[in-house]
């Protein structure tokens, strides 16, 4: 059964930091869990499982920004907090632009540490929670109508009733009534919801930069 507690995922090669971060993350209150290589995270990590990545750069094998970068490229959304005790500028430039919550520089203290964990953690929960409204709306969405659905995309278009009544070859009043049941097919009750909703959704199931 997969694990549903919020769980810190540490990959380092390096036995002493990990034993380092395990101590840190219980102190917390929080679950841990650790790896040795990328290599092993990746065989035993159910993606599904919420927390954070607490990852150092360099290690034998797959380095932490590779790791990273692998994730990303799954459409993984874990959040990730890179460690390293080389923090030059392209380092840092790549991590952030692979999507890490931070990068922190060798020795950590403990509150940069904790801080940083405190943060993605919640955004894992924030990305969860918006992950699962636009499925929820994806579903909704599966259930209009071919019509409905026309409707809809000429609505995203910002066309007016009169236009898409044009467009269609029907009267404004079958494009009125056909918007009501849009609205209440996808639980929204504006247009302006609905647009939000649908353009996030949209952008939501587009690949992320550097995942071909």
């Amino acid at each position: 059964m997969r694990n549903q507690e919020p769980t810190v995922f540490v990959v380092d090669d390096d036995e002493g930091a990990r034993a380092s971060l395990r101590a840190l993350v219980r102190s917390m209150g929080i679950r841990v869990e650790t790896f040795p290589s990328a290599e092993t995270f990746l065989e035993e990590f159910d993606p599904e499982s919420p927390g954070c990545l607490v990852t150092d750069v360099r290690m034998l094998g797959m380095s932490g920004i590779e790791l990273q970068e692998k994730l990303a490229a799954d459409g993984i959304k874990i959040p990730v907090i890179i460690i390293t005790a080389h923090a030059e500028t392209p380092l840092t430039v790549r991590a952030v632009k692979s999507g890490a919550v931070t990068v922190l520089e060798k020795p950590c203290r403990d509150y940069e540490l904790y801080d940083a964990i405190r943060d993605a953690l919640a955004q894992d929960v924030q990305v969860r929670k918006q992950s699962a409204e636009h499925e929820a709306f994806l579903s909704r969405i599966a259930s209009l109508s071919a019509q409905e659905r026309q409707v809809l995309d000429l609505m995203v278009e910002g066309l007016a009733n009169k236009v898409i009544a044009r467009r269609m070859d029907v009267s404004v009043r079958t494009v009125e009534n056909r918007r009501q049941r849009i609205f209440e097919k996808t639980g929204t009750d504006s247009l302006a919801e609905l647009i939000r909703m649908f353009v996030e959704t949209k952008a939501s199931e587009q690949p992320s930069e550097g995942s071909g």
